[in-house]
């Protein structure tokens, strides 16, 4: 997905009252306030109650259930034909921000503002997503983000990733 695509998601969902948040490599360039590399989807984490809607709106442009094996009512890909994909990471919060149901997002991981080609965006607090970046099978691209978030925002790398340290 280009920045351009993702600029356009973005402003569709805000004209819809719809609070979405960037997760993944486009979250982490949000935050670095520029694209490092190319981005083959765009990662969200959004509010359960607004799956319907957005699901309506993406289906209206053209987009369909990508078959996965981990899909779920709170975790699927819509993809169109033109090959862009939207990751949506759903959940709830209870009236004191406790986490409820869906992907297990902390209220305050949801507190990140970045910018792509200067638009502003919420996305992923660093310290979380430096966090969501451990707990499976790294590759370099998740090196090259987890340590440019570190650099950036002053975080310690993460353990899980002194062998990319070592061979760096």
């Amino acid at each position: 997905m280009s920045a351009d695509d993702v600029i356009s998601f973005a402003r569709l969902l805000d004209q819809h009252h719809i609070q979405v948040i960037l997760d993944g490599g486009w979250g982490v360039d949000a935050l670095l306030g520029h694209q490092t590399r190319p981005h083959a989807d765009l990662d969200i984490a959004l509010l359960h109650k607004d799956v319907p809607q957005v699901r309506a709106l993406l289906e209206a442009r053209g987009y369909k259930d990508v078959a996965r094996d981990d899909s779920w009512e709170c975790n699927f890909v819509l993809g169109d034909d033109a090959g862009h994909e939207i990751d949506l990471h759903s959940c709830t919060f209870d009236e004191a921000g406790n986490h409820i149901f869906g992907v297990k997002y902390p209220l305050d991981s949801w507190n990140g503002m970045g910018s792509i080609n200067g638009f502003p965006v919420k996305c992923i607090a660093p310290e979380w997503l430096v966090k969501f970046h451990t707990g499976y099978k790294l590759d370099e691209n998740d090196y090259r983000d987890v340590k440019a978030l570190c650099e950036r925002f002053g975080i310690e790398m993460p353990g899980e990733y002194e062998g990319f340290v070592k061979a760096d």
